[in-house]
């Protein structure tokens, strides 16, 4: 058992050997009979090496698969031309070792190649065309993934990437995935914005960033093909939005002659009705129909072009407000509305016009805007332009505004002054054109103004020109110092003569509360020469009567007067009337010394069951111990005796007259007390109560 142990381990120590010494009785050998070699190596390259014995030579078998890709130079196993590992993946090749004496032998050599990145992708185009409808939704697809795929000979992934190179078109369009080149809409069209645009397609064989990279590139022009999206638009409009999808046009206004009917088309502002599809390429057929506000149908309006006209004169001067809708031949979802205003105006005969064709002014450099042009020699004078009007009786039309029409430098203002727009900074002559308009019949006529301007220094320090602010700032200064003034004025009179004033205006309020009660009965007896005996009967008290007079509240007296009434005889006593409540107490005292009598009437004792004002007139002698009764007259005015008035008219104007003579006194008293000299018959007597409840009534006055 040892023995076979022992004899196996001999063999196995012998057995490289007589290997060895096989091989080499072969001829030749080499180091590595698999290489591995990249692709694209030049020729010359050298795959492996060969050990050949002496008396052996080595030679390549032409039967080989591949023996053209190699050659044998000295020892050496070269490529003779490049491998591509595209086309070859593996080589296979044939050494044949052969001596002199006829011994040959073979060696069998398999060369691997390795794969290099030396291939870009390739687009099946490199330039495409597309036609987009504007109406395309979004996230529709544009271009197919089959169209924009690349290939990798080195059959490496492809990463995408879609750039464009049109400004202001990017974000519209966009890629599935890195590695999914197709291309789809990312958001909605607009073709007012733009209509076409380029895009621009990467592929890589590498990610974005990586160095060892191979890219291929196509072109896809995109082209946007207008839809009819929009509705139509009235002209002129105004865009309200960037993209310039939506236009908002102004109302139309136009005038008519009231009782009068047109038969032109009838002009409007700011243009005739119009109005076009947006969607220009297109281009639409429009037509026009009034859908509203024409309740008298006067009215009507071409369906192909818009011209507005009458069927009927207007009756009524009320304004007209019509709508009138303009709608597509091909949709009539597609349709707008515009208001058209229609005013009923008097028939305008004549048109404005002026009486000078001409006018000249001058102005002035480095004045700032809003100076005025002055006339013509005459620089202390504005120039202001006046058209005419005949339909008016003094040719003024109160409706005609001025502008000016070709220049930007000078303005007109709505009352024809004329005045700079910019400050002047050159001299020389101008000519402008101004134009008066009537704003209610809309008629023209224009003028030309032709200005100098003139250097600054021309004018003479003491003629200092103003602008229309400065004039208006000093024109609302000296009206704040007016009104300031004539308050302060107003105060001023009031404290001085504000009494004076108020007295005269209580005596007329006095006057006419008793107005128009005269005793005729009494001027009828009245006589001078009135008997003692009538007069001491009378002063007795033998004769009493009530009296009559027209109802007054009772006016106060101060308490001292009242005092001194009681205790005279009834024959003298006197009721004073005052109307100042406003005086102090030391006032009345001195008003009670200028109390002036006047005329007095016959009259009864006052008649004590009425706290009012009355008394009783009597035509002759009453006497109540006789028995003779006094009838008592109810006050009312209405059923006054009209005997009366001639009466009391005259003492109020002897009160006037007396008043005017003591114009010193302040108060405005009366007094009646009774004269002998002017009675006939009886007395009045007048007596005061209710001073309390009248204080109020007082001070009204």
């Amino acid at each position: 058992m040892a023995v076979s142990h022992w004899l196996l381990t001999s063999v196995l120590f012998l057995l490289p050997f007589v290997t060895q010494v096989s091989a080499q009785q072969q001829g030749c050998a080499v180091n590595n009979s698999k290489p591995s070699i990249y692709e694209n190596n030049p020729p010359g390259y050298v795959v492996t090496t060969i050990d050949v014995e002496p008396g052996f030579t080595a030679m390549i078998d032409h039967a080989s698969p591949h023996a053209s890709f190699f050659t044998i130079q000295g020892s050496e196993l070269q490529l003779s031309r490049s491998v591509d590992y595209e086309e070859d993946t593996l080589l296979l090749v044939y050494l044949i070792c052969q001596n002199i004496d006829g011994q040959r032998n073979s060696l069998e050599i398999l060369v691997t190649i390795l794969n290099m990145n030396d291939n870009s992708p390739v687009f099946k185009q490199t330039n495409l065309t597309d036609i987009v409808p504007e109406d395309t939704k979004v996230n529709a697809t544009i271009v197919a993934r089959a169209d924009l795929s690349a290939r990798d000979a080195d059959l490496d992934t492809i990463f995408y990437e879609l750039t464009t190179i049109v400004p202001g078109t990017d974000g519209y369009f966009a890629i599935k995935g890195v590695n999914n080149p197709e291309i789809y809409l990312q958001k909605a069209l607009n073709y007012e914005k733009f209509n076409s645009t380029t895009l621009v397609l990467y592929a890589r064989d590498r990610p974005v960033g990586s160095t060892d990279t191979n890219t291929a590139t196509t072109t896809i022009n995109i082209f946007i093909e207008q839809a009819d999206t929009k509705p139509p638009w009235f002209l002129p409009c105004t865009f309200i939005d960037t993209d310039k999808s939506i236009c908002i046009s102004s109302p139309y206004t136009g005038r008519v002659n009231i009782s009068e009917m047109s038969t032109e088309p009838l002009i409007l502002e700011p243009g005739p009705i119009y109005a076009i599809d947006p969607d220009y390429t297109l281009n639409e057929k429009i037509v026009y129909s009034i859908v509203g506000g024409d309740t008298d149908e006067v009215f009507s309006v071409n369906a192909d072009t818009g011209n507005l006209t009458m069927k009927k004169a207007a009756t009524s001067s009320a304004s007209y407000l019509l709508q009138v809708m303009a709608t597509q031949v091909n949709n009539i979802q597609k349709y707008s509305i515009v208001s058209v205003e229609i005013k009923v105006i008097n028939k305008s005969n004549y048109p404005p016009y002026f009486e000078s064709k001409i006018y000249n002014g001058t102005a002035h450099v480095l004045l700032p805007p809003r100076s005025f042009v002055f006339k013509a020699g005459n620089p202390s004078a504005p120039l202001m332009i006046t058209a005419a009007d005949e339909d008016f009786p003094n040719k003024v039309n109160p409706n005609i505004e001025y502008y000016i029409k070709n220049s930007t430098d000078f303005i007109a203002t709505k009352d024809g002054l004329i005045l700079t727009n910019v400050m002047l900074e050159s001299m020389g002559t101008v000519t402008i054109e101004a134009v008066a308009k009537d704003m209610v019949s809309l008629q023209e006529a224009s003028t030309v103004i032709v200005v100098e301007v003139i250097p600054t220094a021309a004018v003479s320090s003491p003629d200092k020109r103003y602008t229309a602010q400065d004039m208006g700032i000093l024109g609302g200064t000296l009206a704040a110092l007016l009104l300031i003034a004539l308050v302060f004025l107003g105060v001023m009179i009031f404290k001085r003569y504000g009494k004076i004033v108020k007295y005269p205006i209580r005596k007329k309020v006095f006057k006419e509360i008793l107005g128009g009660y005269e005793n005729k009965s009494y001027n009828q007896y009245e006589h001078p020469d009135v008997s003692t005996k009538q007069h001491e009967t009378s002063e007795n008290g033998s004769v009493q009567s009530m009296t009559h007079v027209v109802e007054q509240p009772a006016l106060p007296l101060p308490s001292s007067n009242t005092e001194e009434t009681d205790s005279l005889p009834k024959a003298s006593i006197a009721s004073t009337i005052n109307f100042d409540q406003e005086e102090k107490e030391e006032e009345v005292e001195e008003e009670t010394k200028h109390e002036k009598e006047v005329k007095s009437i016959l009259k009864t004792d006052r008649h004590v069951a009425d706290d009012g004002y009355k008394a009783v007139w009597f035509k002759t002698d009453v006497d109540l111990d006789a028995g003779e009764r006094a009838e008592v007259i109810e006050d009312n005015a209405a059923d006054g005796d009209d005997d009366s008035d001639q009466d009391l008219q005259k003492n109020d104007d002897e009160e006037e007259e007396d008043y005017d003579k003591d114009d010193h006194h302040r108060g405005l008293g009366v007094s009646f007390a009774s004269e002998s000299s002017s009675l006939s018959a009886a007395e009045v007597i007048v007596n005061v109560s209710r001073t309390d409840a009248v204080t109020a009534d007082d001070d009204d006055l």
